[in-house]
């Protein structure tokens, strides 16, 4: 067996196929979406999308190390960070402007 390949797994490819479809369906969503929910669930899909490239690519390596899942751990914090944040957010804006519509909201301008 070659130095850095998995037995029995699914090639790489397809790992990418499956990510760059994730990644562009959620900046399809992060361009095209005007509600802040559904943008926020864009940049979660984009983000998985990066996760499933780390996690793939960590397998293929020679070294066998966990250095992928790791940075995949802390792509997953990140994500939950700004989904907590962002939904904070889009709470006070409703609350405030009874909307989410991102192209009305200009409560951050001086």
């Amino acid at each position: 067996m070659p130095p850095g390949q998995l037995p029995a797994t699914a090639p790489v490819q397809w790992y990418l196929i499956v990510s760059a479809a994730l990644f562009c369906i959620g900046l399809f969503g992060m361009m095209t979406r005007r509600n802040a929910i559904a943008m926020l669930m864009s940049i979660e899909l984009m983000l998985n999308a990066a996760n499933i490239n780390l996690v793939a690519f960590s397998g293929y390596l020679a070294s066998r190390t966990l250095a992928g899942q790791i940075f995949a751990l802390f792509v997953i914090a990140i994500a939950a960070a700004e989904a907590a944040v962002g939904l904070a957010i889009v709470i006070n804006v409703y609350r405030t402007l009874r909307h989410v519509n991102a192209d009305e909201v200009n409560l951050m301008k001086w």
